[in-house]
């Protein structure tokens, strides 16, 4: 549970809205979410619910809202006592319950006029009763939400605020900065972390607790700056010093004191002396350290007697005290340092004193050796370490008290490293791989390997073995080829045909794809659908005649050959037999053609582009007597759709319920709004 108080994240409190953006946000939300037409000639059961739907979302969207505030904002019993107290001094805590509380007595008002008006809109026997017992209980609930703004234009005051306090762990290893205004603390803060805390030479720079972080030991170390403090009674201070005042109650930290004895400060140090007497009941139970700064101007040596007193009584009664200067950075880290260990005891020597250490401890087991025997068993020290001992006894220099060997200068030449030749001759340097050699002869190591050697290349006899391997290699693969493990097997006919298919499909394929593409990129209008079908239809009449004349001198050939194997005599009949022939075939073929072309045309007529069809879509397969039927089916299909305003059945657009010209301005005559 105090991890979970710790790490509470006051930055992530949602945006509380003033009174008016509240309306603003359910009302519309609910306009939005809920259904926006209904008409009176609707059942009543269904107007009833269309309304009552409408009080109930609106009532849900409120208590929703409400909720989310009143769990989101922290509460003094939930949080750690320091977040309380500060909240305490930073928003008073009377007034922050009383908001919280007058928001959750809204939520239940909002709860019970919703429940209200939902039992008499059961009972509601017309739209307009409906309507209006719907606007009434909308009403309702936009006036309590009117009526809580000042809590709310109070809660997003303290959301602000709590989002801009700094994250401070109450349970981490802490170090708390106090003292007088200006005495340096700021300074020290910026010095041992990496905050930028703003330091100025005049009194309360720093208005509200600021925090930095610092590593030592390998942990991370919480650094907490205060507010300065002056000397006087605890009801007589600010909500500044108030906050400083806090940290030091709560907070489980090491106490850093700030003094500065030259008094630049602008406090005397009896001054500072009182007020460190004044608030020393709340380091009870805590590490403290004097620090005393500015040391640059005026160190305790060369302090005032008076000055030096004070400060060794405090020294007598357990303080510890310390010099420091921001200024030349003197004693810094020594103070850090200081405090860190003592905490670090303080916080050792609780968790021992806990029921938890004793649980830890009984499951330790530390192991000490026994003696086996009485033998005595003296240490080995290596002779090299013997020899190098000059000096095996202490010895007094002259001049000088005894000294021991480990004082000595050590005169030993050291062995020369790798990392010595690299210092050396530094971009010169370049690494030795043949040092490291392990051959026969060493002095070998720097020789020439020669490339060429009478006449072979020496490479090819490293191994004395490598023609006779070769050969074996050599007969391997030629075992190999007559095994005939690299032929290949014959293919099957089916498998051949299948790819002689395939490789015709590809090919077809590709000349379709080709043939598609130079379709496409020729450069010419696009032909309309009309034109393209009277285009159609002009050409396969064309043919059709083309056709029918064919036929017809096919058959006048044929006949003019029969009259031949008859006998006839072609001349003998005279001029008037061949104009009489000439005319009969004549009008056979016109005959002919004209019931080829109808039967073709009406033929190519089902086939053309249906943008060409006399008929009507709609009107195709009635009989006459069907088609004012028909009509008058669509018109009461469409009665609907027109009542309620749509341009067809996936019309889904929302148009204006409440046109402005309608319901703006007042009325002569008249108290309503309404003008329809």
């Amino acid at each position: 549970m105090a991890a979970a108080k710790a790490a509470y994240n006051f930055k992530s409190i949602q945006v509380v809205p003033s009174g008016k953006d509240f309306i603003d946000i359910v009302l519309s939300k609910t306009q939005r979410q809920t259904p926006t037409v209904v008409h009176k000639h609707y059942q009543i059961s269904r107007i009833r619910n269309f309304y009552t739907r409408k009080v109930k979302f609106t009532q849900q969207n409120y208590h929703d809202k409400l909720t989310a505030i009143l769990e989101q904002f922290p509460k003094f019993d939930d949080v750690h006592p320091f977040y309380a107290d500060l909240m305490n001094v930073l928003y008073d805590k009377d007034h922050y319950k009383l908001a919280l509380g007058q928001i959750n007595t809204a939520r239940h008002l909002v709860a019970n006029v919703a429940k209200d008006y939902v039992r008499l809109l059961k009972y509601g026997d017309s739209m307009y009763r409906c309507k209006q017992l719907k606007r009434a209980g909308l009403g309702r609930m936009c006036t309590i939400m009117k009526r809580q703004s000042s809590s709310l234009a109070y809660l997003e005051q303290v959301r602000q605020h709590l989002s801009r306090l700094p994250s401070i762990d109450p349970n981490t290893r802490t170090l708390l900065i106090t003292g007088f205004p200006n005495v340096g603390k700021s300074s020290f803060i910026n010095k041992i972390t990496r905050a930028d805390v703003d330091v100025q030479p005049y009194a309360f720079t720093t208005k509200s607790l600021f925090v930095g972080h610092t590593d030592y030991k390998y942990s991370r170390w919480q650094v907490i700056d205060t507010p300065g403090i002056l000397d006087h009674p605890l009801e007589e201070r600010n909500t500044i010093e108030m906050q400083a005042i806090t940290a030091m109650a709560h907070l489980r930290a090491c106490i850093l004191y700030f003094m500065d004895i030259s008094e630049q400060c602008g406090s005397s140090v009896s001054e500072q002396l009182s007020l460190f007497e004044n608030i020393r009941p709340l380091f009870a139970n805590k590490p403290l350290v004097v620090v005393v700064n500015k040391i640059d101007v005026l160190s305790i040596k060369e302090a005032p007697s008076e000055v030096q007193e004070a400060l060794k009584k405090l020294e007598d009664s357990g303080v510890v005290v310390m010099e420091m200067s921001n200024m030349n950075e003197v004693g810094v880290i020594a103070v850090r340092n200081t405090a860190c260990d003592a905490l670090l005891e303080t916080r050792v020597e609780a968790k021992l004193k806990s029921n938890k250490a004793n649980d830890i401890l009984n499951r330790l087991h530390v192991a000490t050796p026994i003696s086996r025997d009485d033998k005595k068993r003296e240490p080995f020290i290596p002779p090299a370490a013997l020899a190098r001992r000059k000096i095996r006894q202490p010895v007094k220099l002259k001049g000088r008290a005894m000294i021991t060997p480990d004082q000595l200068p050590d005169t030993t030449p050291k062995r020369r490293t790798l990392r010595d030749v690299e210092i050396e001759q530094a971009e010169e340097y370049s690494t030795d791989l043949r040092a490291e050699w392990d051959l026969k002869d060493p002095t070998q190591k720097y020789d020439e390997i020669p490339e060429i050697m009478d006449g072979k290349n020496v490479l090819d006899f490293i191994d004395p073995d490598i023609m006779k391997r070769l050969e074996e290699l050599e007969a391997e693969e030629e075992a190999r080829e007559a095994a005939g493990e690299y032929d290949s097997e014959p293919e099957d006919e089916e498998v051949v045909k299948t790819r002689a298919i395939a490789h015709q499909i590809r090919q077809k394929k590709e000349s379709i794809r080709i043939m598609s593409h130079d379709k496409e990129s020729r450069n010419h209008p696009i032909m309309p659908p009309k034109v393209k079908a009277a285009i159609a239809k002009r050409a396969s009449v064309k043919a059709a005649r083309e056709a029918v004349l064919k036929r017809g001198q096919e058959a006048a050939a044929a006949a003019a050959a029969a009259a031949g194997a008859n006998g006839t005599d072609a001349d003998a009949d005279g001029d008037d037999a061949m104009d009489g022939g000439a005319r009969s075939r004549r009008a056979r073929k016109r005959s002919l053609s004209r019931g080829s072309d109808r039967d073709i045309v009406r033929g190519n007529s089902r086939s053309v582009d249906p943008h060409t069809r006399s008929k009507s879509r709609e009107l195709s397969g009635l009989a006459p007597e069907q088609v004012a039927k028909a009509r008058k089916l669509k018109i009461r299909s469409q009665k609907k759709m027109n009542a309620e305003g749509r341009a067809g059945e996936a019309d889904r657009m929302f148009r204006t319920k409440m046109p402005k010209h309608l319901f703006t301005g007042k009325t002569s005559g008249s108290k309503t709004r309404d003008r329809r």
